[in-house]
């Protein structure tokens, strides 16, 4: 009989299976005190919670018999999932139950959005009746961009659509023929911004996706654009929001969602044309039992040992196998983010080749180990558990195979990834003193460290292009610390990999593809 330990209010639905299951003892004590709670977790088998329990390292340590944590919601900011990591606990989350909720909301913000639905509410308690000030405009055949084609995204274009209205996504993961499926039109980036009359942000919140629209964005909408975020705070600068709803260029804002929650003296609340509400896109009735009744299925999987998925952590590995693998772990991550940060085009085949001595281990835990690597450039949330299934989610197929060349290594692993019109690969090895190396990339033969600032150069083979390179940077007082060439042959293709001592910016990238014979420069941190 498996304990179940629930420590937060869930309601009887969303925990019916765990109550009719007739494994499982469910135990539910809310309000605990954190000196309560590691008493009763003691002898329980799994722990179910929202945000109010914090699961502290001192409480997964006093879970001598605990398996898996279950967090009814998205965030796990009140776990310690390094800590359960480090016992062998898995922690689940529950991303699916608010996708309704979510795009639902999103599109309520629209309609008020479009028909000015709160200030006019504002204005008629007030006793006013002003219907001349309060003119909307219609959805039907405007166009909705959508940055982010994720569940949420993707179900915002099927309600739009319901509207007539004309979709266009960009997603960096996006093929046509999911778009197609969808009935949308894929853009890049800029193209969604430039033609949406309304846009909507669905994107998570990465390195990446900080202020993604910002100055320069807001420069390239339509004038009179409207733009919703109901994902993640600091998406939209809202500092470069506030200038374009003063200028005019975007002729209003829906905002579910802050750079800091709660907002503390937003400039952006004084402008009329803002509507906004204190995060509420997961807040229904609905969601709330929907993602108690995803986490309690889940966990009932794990105690069972059937197949689970949406763990957030890293699973119990045995001991003899991690050892093995733990060399290859850190050489199959930074290859998987260092061909998809090279590469262009939405993914639809990843292929890792396994040679030489490591071909001979159980490789499963290495293939999720490089495909995090992969996602996690462009997705947050990305872990060992759940890239696969958010690969398979997106349409990518994931293709592992072992090989007997090992062209002359010990072992050798290669990541071929391949997009809509191109295809990019890396292979590296493990050197003796020297770690994890990159010693092939796109076919040219190479010796990198894959950690720190890196500059990839896609160039003709002319004499000083290197030399302009190596200038340029001075310039800027970039030092250079170590350079890989590679090249087809006396003038064709060839390829720079330079180490620099500190990141640059985007001028300096552009001023590098000024240089003549340079086709192509692109930014790499690992």
């Amino acid at each position: 009989m498996y304990k179940v330990l629930i420590t937060d209010p869930l309601s009887d639905l969303g925990i019916e299976k765990l109550l009719q299951a007739t494994d499982v003892h469910v135990i539910r004590q809310t309000n605990l005190t954190p000196e309560q709670l590691l008493i009763e977790i003691e002898d329980a088998d799994a722990l179910l919670v929202r945000s109010q329990t914090k699961v502290t390292a001192d409480v997964i340590a006093k879970g001598k018999k605990l398996k898996v944590i279950g967090r009814a919601g998205v965030g796990v900011d009140n776990i310690d999932v390094l800590a359960a990591t480090k016992h062998g606990v898995i922690v689940l989350n529950a991303p699916d139950g608010n996708t309704i909720s979510t795009a639902e909301h999103t599109f309520a913000m629209m309609i008020s959005l479009a028909r000015n639905i709160p200030q006019a509410y504002r204005s008629t308690i007030q006793g006013e009746w002003k219907r001349k000030k309060f003119v909307g405009i219609e959805l039907n055949k405007k166009t909705l961009s959508i940055i982010g084609l994720g569940r949420i995204g993707a179900e915002l274009a099927k309600k739009a659509k319901a509207f007539r209205m004309q979709v266009v996504a960009f997603d960096p993961y996006l093929t046509e023929e999911r778009a197609e499926k969808l009935g949308v039109q894929k853009a890049t980036l800029h193209e969604a911004i430039a033609q949406g009359d309304f846009i909507s942000v669905h994107t998570p919140l990465t390195k990446q996706t900080r202020h993604l629209i910002s100055d320069h964005e807001f420069s390239m909408m339509k004038d009179g654009a409207r733009i919703l975020n109901c994902a993640r705070g600091g998406i939209i600068d809202e500092d470069a929001l506030y200038k374009a709803l003063l200028s005019g260029k975007v002729a209003g804002a829906a905002l579910d969602v802050f750079e800091v929650e709660p907002p503390v003296q937003p400039a952006l609340f004084d402008l009329e044309q803002v509507i906004v509400t204190p995060h509420l896109g997961a807040s229904t009735v609905e969601a709330q039992e929907n993602v108690a009744i995803d986490v309690s299925e889940e966990v009932l999987k794990v105690l069972r040992e059937e197949a689970f998925k949406n763990a957030v952590n890293l699973p119990s590995i045995p001991a003899d196998l991690q050892q093995k693998i733990a060399p290859y772990q850190k050489l199959v991550e930074k290859l998987g983010e260092f061909v998809a940060q090279i590469s262009k085009g939405a993914l639809k085949k990843i292929t890792v080749t396994y040679a030489g001595d490591v071909a001979n281990m159980e490789v499963a835990p290495l293939t999720r180990t490089m495909l995090k690597g992969v996602l996690s450039h462009h997705l947050s949330g990305v872990n060992y558990i759940n890239a696969p299934e958010i690969a398979k989610q997106r349409g990518i197929q994931i293709v592992e195979q072992k090989s007997t060349h090992n062209h002359g290594f010990t072992q050798l692993i290669s990541v071929h990834v391949e997009t809509e019109q191109y295809s990019y690969s890396a292979g590296g090895t493990l050197l003796h003193g020297f770690g994890a190396r990159i010693t092939k990339v796109n076919g040219y033969s190479v010796d990198l460290s894959p950690t720190g600032h890196l500059l990839f150069i896609e160039h003709q083979d002319q004499p000083g292009v290197i030399g302009k390179v190596g200038t340029l940077l001075g310039v800027y007082e970039v030092n250079i610390a170590t350079m890989q060439v590679g090249r087809e042959t006396i003038g064709g293709q060839a390829i720079m990999l330079l180490h620099i001592d500190k990141a640059i910016d985007q001028t300096i990238q552009e001023e590098l593809q000024k240089v003549d014979s340079i086709q192509k420069v692109t930014i790499l941190e690992l």
